[in-house]
């Protein structure tokens, strides 16, 4: 037995098709919406990897190294940990939770002492990176090397 289909009349077009609009307008929205929100995640994130790659380069030149080097994502940590003296295999470390925050800490103890500077620039390279990176790179404090490190007392060299 075969059915037979109703004729489409101009009340059931009324009557469904301001919900087809409002569904494909609703879907619409939240797919541009999903796609701004993700664009402007990646503009923020490369601006905000730009302004800590900029206050690495003065670290960098200071230090005599080379500027383009601030700009390459895990080699600029390498880089960081041979300027402030501390092994370069400390780069592992960095993979393991909770001890990367003790070698950031560390790394930027022997970074503030490798120009001159005390704990308490340690201190605020720790809470306040990219200000104090910003300030170790273009102050008039010059490079000491990494030996300068050494002579903290009360600092266990690790």
């Amino acid at each position: 037995m075969r059915r037979s289909l109703k004729p489409v009349t101009a009340d059931v077009i009324c009557r469904y098709c301001p919900r087809m609009i409002t569904t494909l307008a609703t879907e619409v929205a939240n797919t541009t919406a999903a796609a701004g929100a993700s664009a402007g995640a990646l503009v923020g994130g490369l601006i905000g990897y730009l302004i800590l790659a900029f206050a690495l380069v003065g670290v960098f030149k200071k230090a005599g190294e080379p500027a383009w080097q601030a700009f390459v994502p895990i080699w600029n940590y390498i880089v960081l940990i041979k300027i402030s003296g501390k092994p370069i295999w400390w780069i592992v470390l960095f993979l393991i939770p909770i001890v990367n925050i003790v070698i950031m800490v560390l790394v930027f103890h022997g970074l503030s002492t490798s120009f001159g500077h005390g704990a308490g620039f340690t201190v605020g390279l720790v809470f306040l990176s990219i200000i104090f990176l910003y300030i170790l790179g273009y102050d008039s404090k010059p490079y000491q090397g990494a030996a300068a490190g050494d002579r903290v007392a009360g600092y266990a060299i690790a």
